[in-house]
């Protein structure tokens, strides 16, 4: 007797009927401004700190000199791709959970972001990109004198 299990996902069909819509009215526009015609977005973290902004985004698989990095009217972009994997032969049976395809995520910034100083390091699987605050934008305190 062969029982085969299968991982229950509520969510797969619904998540996968919002990407075919997305892919339909986005379909004969060359516009790549929206996250529509995207097929993933990457998990992000973000950190405030006195001095910087901090964020990190999950993208395993995906070559860090390959993310697009933009900084552009305040709004900071990351878009790559992740390749499906090279099939093998032989595989008797196959589950694919992975997401491939072109990712896209935008992020406006405050205006107190030194877009001059932006740095970005890659290191297994996760994107961090630091954005320094301008001095002038960085709060001091403030002794009062009785």
């Amino acid at each position: 007797m062969n029982l085969n299990v299968t991982r229950y996902e509520p969510w797969t069909l619904h998540r996968e009927m919002l990407n075919e819509f997305n892919r339909l009215f986005e379909r004969g526009s060359n516009d790549d401004s929206t996250s529509a015609t995207a097929e993933w977005a990457p998990a992000v973290d973000i950190e405030e700190h006195a001095d910087k902004y901090v964020l990190h985004a999950d993208v395993p698989g995906v070559d860090p000199a390959a993310i697009e990095i933009t900084l552009e009217s305040g709004v900071l972009t990351l878009a790559g791709s992740r390749e499906k994997a090279v099939e093998q032969p032989n595989v008797e049976s196959r589950r694919v959970e992975r997401v491939t395809g072109r990712f896209l995520r935008r992020f406006t910034l405050p205006e107190s972001v030194d877009a001059e100083a932006v740095k970005a390091s890659g290191r297994n699987g996760v994107l961090e990109i630091v954005i320094p605050k301008r001095a002038a934008a960085r709060a001091r305190k403030i002794t009062v004198n009785g």
